[in-house]
């Protein structure tokens, strides 16, 4: 399961975290809901090597203006707390495998 990040565990989870995937999504995006399967795996199959979170926009306004989202899904990446990259759209299981296996290993 996803970690669920608002405005009081954002900041802590990308500093604890080595690698961390963001979602930023709406409980009313229809892309969003057909993604979510997709990152519940990733979470469970990287459970001791990457925190994978979600931030509902609606209930978190703050923080989607701070990262000024525009389009949902938004993917972004973290390392060491440092934004890496960013993506909109939902991406397929594989791509964000590689992905997350690249942060963690370089």
């Amino acid at each position: 399961m996803t970690l669920q990040l608002n405005n009081s565990n954002f900041q802590e989870t990308i500093n604890t975290n080595d690698v961390v995937l963001v979602d930023f999504y709406a409980d009313w995006c229809g892309p969003c809901v057909s993604f979510s399967p997709t990152l519940d795996t990733l979470s469970a199959e990287f459970s001791n090597k990457a925190v994978i979170a979600k931030v509902n926009v609606d209930k978190s306004p703050e923080l989607s203006q701070s990262f000024n989202i525009r389009s949902i899904p938004s993917l972004f990446y973290f390392k060491k707390g440092q934004l890496v990259e960013k993506q909109n759209g939902a991406q397929t299981k594989a791509f964000l495998t590689e992905k997350l296996n690249n942060l963690i290993n370089n």
